[in-house]
């Protein structure tokens, strides 16, 4: 944030105030924007060759897609004298790969452990002695049919907050999730309706599974 903010104040005073001062021929605009581009790269690829936690691959990623060529180098006053500037992405192609990646993995293994402690989570609610919610006059789980579609959604969108790639990608591998926990359920949900017929709350709590079904379609 700190190389961020001073690069793009420093080449705002060079813009409007210091460039007027040379000749053109001396590209002053340009050898600025390249030496501070050229310190601010090295200095993101050294952050992403070393060990990073997954809030920090996350962050990098998205300097790298979106904070830096979309909102620093298409500021108002910058936009005009970078597009004359080519220079370039913040990381190697190769290296951006390796951390989205590494991203994609862990995301896709964090919303699929989501899921399952939600279901572990439904199905002990189910065991209890205790009524389902209510929401807008219906039994209906809160906790699974809401928390489960939320997980899935707010995943997406942090992957499409990076680059509409790695949204894609990280969708593709969720549709994949989302089958395969719905049948743990299905599975964990038959074996409710056959072994605890006799429990206080059977109806409502098959009733409240049912309205999930509408949820989840």
């Amino acid at each position: 944030l700190h190389m961020g903010k001073t690069m793009k104040e420093d080449l705002t005073v060079v813009a409007k105030y210091i460039k007027q001062l040379y000749p053109p021929e001396f590209n002053v605009f340009s050898i600025y924007a390249e030496l501070y581009h050229n310190y601010f790269a090295s200095q993101a690829k050294k952050n992403a060759e070393s060990h990073l936690e997954d809030k920090d691959i996350y962050l990098l990623l998205s300097w790298v897609h979106n904070f830096y060529p979309k909102e620093m180098r298409k500021d108002h006053a910058l936009a005009m004298e970078l597009d004359k500037v080519k220079l370039g992405s913040l990381l190697p192609s190769s290296l951006s790969k390796e951390l989205e990646k590494k991203y994609l993995d862990s995301e896709e293994v964090t919303v699929k452990t989501s899921l399952s402690r939600c279901l572990d989570k439904e199905i002990q609610r189910w065991k209890e002695d205790k009524e389902p919610e209510k929401l807008n006059g219906h039994f209906q789980s809160e906790l699974l049919g809401i928390f489960v579609i939320q997980s899935i959604y707010s995943g997406q969108k942090r992957a499409e907050d990076i680059s509409k790639a790695v949204g894609e990608e990280l969708s593709r591998r969720l549709l994949k999730e989302l089958p395969a926990f719905l049948r743990s359920y299905r599975d964990a949900f038959e074996d409710f309706k056959e072994k605890s017929k006799k429990h206080r709350y059977y109806k409502p709590i098959l009733i409240a599974n049912i309205n999930n079904c509408w949820n989840f379609r």
